[in-house]
């Protein structure tokens, strides 16, 4: 799958090209749909299937207090995107230039650089253009000037509500990862890069891969029992999510995932990890001592290996 960042991309293609647009957080059970539409699209059309995204939320350029903590990251969206069979991903950089564009103006600029733009697929509740004037009845209307179909996908229910990334964020944020993972279609995950921390972990006997996040959401602090994809191979484990706050310090500290691997070891520093968070098994404490920290992680272990039998 390809991944570019410029429109001009296009201007060479000759088939027909079939859009998927929108910020797609979390690439949920509704975005999914509207996926899944626009590469059966582009199959019948003898054309290629892309979804266009943007690299940042609308809310970190417009009203960057009230952006909301993600889903997904970008490499974490592509990675999901490279399972659903299209083509490409168009991850457009959102500026306060792509911002001010009047709906007009936006389906403009796709038709012009997207000459061979046939179809494009949004949810029911997209919205586009300078102070969200555009809705789906608009984007239908001017993209007719250009010869180009609109479809309006309708929205996925769960209990009789909308599914949305709203409504996924809060249930992980609340630690409703049953729920979130209903809506998502998937079980819930965070993907990142291990880097180096403090190497507390070794020196405790249970060394751990540090993972490097990207604004996601988290569930709320505390120890957990995962599943950790590592290149192809599922691997069990034990994640902290938190300060630790047995050491000094662990007021100036960010809260971090921390993750223990059971039975394997080697060297995963800049090592890509994707963790399945299967269910929760304890709150963080401090603990009085090393020794008394030392055993209950030897308590978790095991219940964690216990429950991912």
């Amino acid at each position: 799958m390809k991944v570019i960042k410029d429109l001009k991309f296009f201007l060479k293609e000759r088939r027909p090209v079939v859009l998927a647009v929108g910020f797609f957080d979390g690439l949920h059970r509704g975005h999914r749909k509207v996926i899944n539409k626009t590469v059966a699209e582009a199959k019948r059309l003898g054309g290629i299937a892309w979804v266009l995204t943007f690299d940042q939320h609308p809310m970190k350029i417009l009203r960057p207090v009230s952006a909301p903590l993600l889903l997904t990251s970008n490499l974490h969206k592509v990675r999901l995107l490279e399972n659903m069979d299209v083509d490409g991903c168009l991850l457009m950089p959102f500026t306060r230039q792509l911002a001010g564009l009047e709906p007009e103006a936006f389906v403009k600029l796709l038709s012009a650089t997207i000459p061979t733009l046939s179809s494009i697929f949004v949810g029911e509740n997209w919205r586009f253009g300078r102070r969200e004037r555009g809705d789906s009845g608009m984007l239908i209307r001017l993209a007719r000037r250009f010869y180009i179909k609109v479809t309006v996908v309708k929205s996925v229910l769960k209990a009789g509500r909308i599914v949305s990334s709203t409504r996924i964020r809060e249930k992980v944020a609340s630690g409703n990862l049953s729920k979130a993972g209903q809506m998502l279609g998937r079980p819930f995950s965070i993907l990142g890069n291990v880097i180096r921390g403090r190497a507390v972990g070794r020196m405790l006997g249970f060394p751990t891969a540090n993972m490097e996040t990207y604004n996601e959401v988290l569930p709320p602090t505390g120890v957990y029992a995962v599943r950790v994809l590592v290149g192809r191979e599922m691997i069990n484990g034990v994640a902290n999510i938190g300060v630790s706050p047995t050491f000094p310090g662990a007021k100036k500290r960010k809260t971090i995932i921390e993750v223990h691997l059971l039975d394997v070891k080697g060297n995963y520093y800049g090592r890509e990890l994707e963790v399945f968070f299967v269910r929760k098994l304890r709150d963080e404490k401090r603990f009085k001592s090393v020794k008394a920290l030392k055993e209950q992680i030897e308590k978790d272990v095991r219940k964690a290996r216990a429950m991912l039998r």
